[in-house]
């Protein structure tokens, strides 16, 4: 499901992007049962602002930020953080790479001197 959900973010022109981000705001905050007031204040931002938001109008990454905070929703910015994933072949390499014993140390080494034996 989340493959289609990509590919479609994929098909769509950026300002199609930004309308399906509005749209989706808009119905977590009325899910929430959150008037555009409402979220105005919770937010620190103009209702205008939050309407513009919604209909698909271009907003800063602070205003996308403020509305995801007010709403609860920060944790949709988690992917933005996520870890890189090690592949089959780099882990296999970094296995074959770790040492499974200590080597015996050359007697020339550290200036040491051998032994007379």
């Amino acid at each position: 499901m989340f493959e289609s959900q990509v590919n479609s973010w994929n098909n769509l022109s950026d300002n199609a992007l930004v309308q399906e981000i509005g749209k989706k705001l808009k119905q977590i905050r009325l899910n929430k049962n959150i008037t555009q007031d409402e979220l105005a204040k919770i937010s620190g931002l103009d209702r205008t602002t939050i309407s513009q938001l919604e209909n698909g109008r271009p907003a800063t990454l602070l205003t996308l930020v403020q509305v995801l905070r007010a709403l609860d929703k920060l944790e949709l910015l988690n992917i933005f953080s996520a870890e890189p994933e090690i592949s089959p072949l780099e882990v296999a390499k970094l296995k074959r790479q770790t040492r499974k014993r200590a080597s015996k140390k050359k007697a020339n080494d550290n200036n040491e001197k051998e032994s007379e034996w």
